[in-house]
């Protein structure tokens, strides 16, 4: 076999593993990503600003400018046909003095830009391995990390496991998840209009969860449709004439005529949360640490800070100790991530729970809480700045993940 060893190691090739090898790589760090390629992805990741700025500064987001929809505003629309409703309610970027919260791009194109970006580093001479198989198996020595993957065995001082919900390296760090179910599941698809959306991505509050349509280019927008689940599945059994007329329904035709141009997809709602998100030389990204439901474009966005969070700890690390998989890294950057992952998790939980509930006075403070967001200025602003921080770039105490300068030009 092949031995080789690392200061880092990252599991797992989706975006946010991807970000994670991109980022050590930059930083210097001799870094190895172990992960297959990717599948085909049909779904659509809304990058908040914050997102999109560390991407720019790793040299990732060039690539994926010109494909980007920019979502100039959000609109909320209360439609759950209940007597107490909060009123509309649209936030503008503009008011902030930004382009945009964010932009939605399509994951294969996303993928693809990440993929290139690495490839790129690697022809650059960058400290960056790609090996494209899986971690067969991992297993934590006294200092480091042990991967066997095909031909190879790795070691490394840190192992970033990105390896998705059903994660092997948090299994091998030995970290165990607390959780819960939802009755609830994702509809999601892509589908041509006959109207504009003017950058604005829409979000329905129903009985049943929010029904969001997210601008995906010139009258084209992607779908997240939170339904009961035997509702989502029925839709995805629906013909496509058919399920583009139960769509256009949904959203009161504001977008006129619809086709459905994707695959579409149910994905079953669950929160699953690590008991923490680094232990014996392993630290956890993405999905292997967090999965929350699709509410709030929360989703990659977190994991991106997972990243930055992590770099900024083993940064650190190299100023102290020198020992980027020890104690105090992991300690550091648990601490950084729960203080994110937590209130939020929390935040999207009372969200989706408020719009199931039929309890009056939870519906009261709902509505309560828009309408002052709607009409009261200051208000307004600090909730855009605060409840949608992502979107602004506003987490004031959040690390970049390249502590020298921008990697590529806007």
């Amino acid at each position: 076999m092949n031995a080789q060893d690392f200061e880092i190691a990252v599991v797992g090739g989706g975006p946010a593993g991807m970000i994670a090898a991109i980022a050590f790589a930059v930083e210097g760090r001799s870094t190895v990503l172990v992960a297959p390629p990717l599948s085909t992805d049909a779904r659509t990741t809304a990058l908040m600003r914050s997102s999109v700025e560390e991407l720019n500064r790793l040299g990732a987001w060039a690539a994926l400018r010109d494909d980007a929809a920019p979502l100039a505003a959000m609109r909320l629309i209360d439609d759950t046909r209940r007597l107490i409703r909060a009123p509309e309610t649209t936030f503008y970027a503009s008011e902030l003095g930004f382009e945009a919260f964010g932009w939605n791009v399509e994951n294969d194109r996303l993928n693809a830009a990440l993929s290139a970006r690495l490839d790129a580093l690697v022809s650059e001479g960058a400290p960056l391995v790609r090996i494209a198989a899986p971690a067969e198996s991992i297993s934590v020595e006294e200092r480091s990390v042990r991967i066997e993957a095909g031909a190879d065995v790795l070691r490394a001082t840190l192992c970033v496991g990105a390896d998705g919900l059903r994660s092997p390296a948090r299994e091998a760090a030995g970290i165990e998840c607390v959780g819960w179910d939802y009755q609830q599941a994702a509809f999601v698809t892509s589908l041509s209009h006959e109207l504009p959306h003017g950058d604005s991505s829409t979000e329905f509050h129903t009985t049943t969860g929010p029904f969001t349509l997210v601008p995906l280019g010139p009258r084209r927008s992607s779908l997240v449709w939170v339904e009961r689940r035997p509702r989502a599945e029925a839709l995805a059994a629906l013909d496509e004439d058919a399920l583009a007329l139960e769509i256009e329904r949904q959203a009161r035709s504001f977008l006129g005529k619809m086709r459905v141009v994707a695959p579409r997809a149910v994905l079953p709602l669950s929160t699953q949360i690590a008991r923490r998100f680094g232990a014996n030389r392993i630290a956890l990204v993405g999905e292997a640490a967090h999965r929350i439901p699709p509410i709030g474009a929360q989703g990659l966005n977190l994991g991106v800070r997972d990243v930055a969070d992590l770099v900024a700890a083993t940064r650190r690390a190299s100023l102290e100790s020198g020992d980027v998989g020890g104690p105090a890294v992991l300690t550091a950057y648990d601490r950084a991530r729960r203080a994110d992952v937590g209130p939020r998790t929390v935040g999207v939980d009372l969200l989706n729970r408020s719009l199931l509930t039929g309890f009056l006075p939870v519906q009261i403070a709902r509505s309560l809480g828009l309408l002052v967001a709607a009409e009261v200025p200051p208000l307004r602003r600090l909730l855009m700045l605060g409840g949608l921080g992502e979107a602004v770039g506003a987490r004031g105490r959040a690390p970049r993940i390249t502590a020298g300068a921008d990697a590529g030009g806007w």
